[in-house]
């Protein structure tokens, strides 16, 4: 059964209209809220929503970052012109709506966060998990781990910033901290960390002893810019393949430059253009074996004329499009 296939015609009729009209889900794709409901459809990817922003150290708001992404971003079409796919013909795609947080309790919405995304992961669905601030990658890509094997799944981390503190003001779930955490629980060692786009003055010289101890490898803003994205690119998938078989891509907004991400928490200049990490995220997604998919730190308070949200929504679709189109080709 596809998800064409389970809607009834009155919901087919609002997801098919604009998408300033009908129900607000991501990219106007069915809204499914039981996990009986991923038995019957067997949906190749599931969106979930994240709505957790208690542990930001600036800016907060990307509690709203998922229904911004669902409501916000107006649709752009689903053939893909460069890849010539028709997405949505070859790739099965439902919103499986939000983990439900509570404000200020880390350990009940992390729980909530890990339990929305094992119910696609245990079922061979890959999770697209929106927004939130960065700590919600450790418990959705935990959850990943658990189904592929941990130390089987390389982190492609796209960020100005590594988030490898050890703890911030005394928060250890700061989400400056959360790729520490990920790599001290055993899911993703830090030999299997790739991390892409970081820049500015942030974390200190403790925190980079403890990345080079751990084995993490950094391609820095600097290198991208001096070298040229592609050749970089080169490198990352060819490191990607030699690390582990899978891959989970997590992508903080603010690697891109504030200039086309101004609605994040940590804004820092220098970051990539869109331009680029559009095809970044299609050629990792094509040539690696993507597993689960994150974007965080979308802010919408912050945004102007909806461009954090559209850049944040179209890296997905590209995500989306590379999927299919192996889908398509039978890979």
């Amino acid at each position: 059964m596809s998800s064409s296939d389970f809607v009834p015609p009155g919901m087919r009729e609002q997801l098919d209209s604009p998408s300033y009209q009908g129900i607000p889900t991501f990219g106007m794709r069915p809204f499914v809220t039981e996990a009986s409901q991923l038995d019957a459809i067997k949906p190749d990817v599931a969106v979930i929503g994240a709505p957790w922003d208690d542990s930001t150290t600036n800016r907060p708001g990307a509690r709203f970052g998922p229904r911004a992404l669902r409501a916000n971003a107006y649709d752009p079409g689903t053939y893909h012109l460069d890849l010539g796919v028709e997405i949505f013909d070859h790739l099965n795609v439902v919103d499986f709506g939000d983990a439900i947080t509570s404000h200020g309790m880390w350990e009940k919405s992390r729980q909530a966060i890990y339990d929305r995304v094992s119910e696609v992961t245990r079922r061979g669905i890959v999770p697209v998990v929106l927004d939130g601030d960065h700590s919600v990658t450790f418990p959705a890509v935990t959850a990943v781990c658990e189904q592929h094997g941990f130390g089987n799944v390389v982190m492609i981390h796209f960020d100005a910033h590594a988030d490898t503190a050890y703890e911030l003001e005394g928060n250890f779930a700061s989400h400056g901290a959360m790729m520490r955490r990920i790599i001290e629980s055993g899911a993703i060692p830090g030999d299997r960390f790739l991390q892409l786009g970081l820049r500015g003055y942030w974390p200190g010289e403790e925190d980079q002893k403890w990345m080079r101890e751990n084995k993490l490898k950094h391609f820095m803003m600097q290198e991208f810019w001096e070298r040229g994205a592609m050749p970089v690119v080169d490198d990352v998938i060819k490191e990607a393949k030699a690390k582990g078989p899978k891959a989970y891509i997590s992508i903080d907004i603010d690697v891109l430059d504030p200039g086309f991400a101004p609605a994040t928490g940590t804004p820092e200049p220098g970051g990539f253009a869109p331009i680029d990490l559009l095809r970044i995220v299609r050629r990792l997604t094509l040539e690696l074996d993507v597993v689960g998919l994150d974007v965080m730190e979308v802010a919408p308070a912050y945004d102007h004329a909806d461009v954090t949200v559209n850049n944040a929504h179209r890296l997905i679709w590209e995500f989306f499009a590379g999927m299919a189109l192996k889908k398509k080709e039978g890979r």
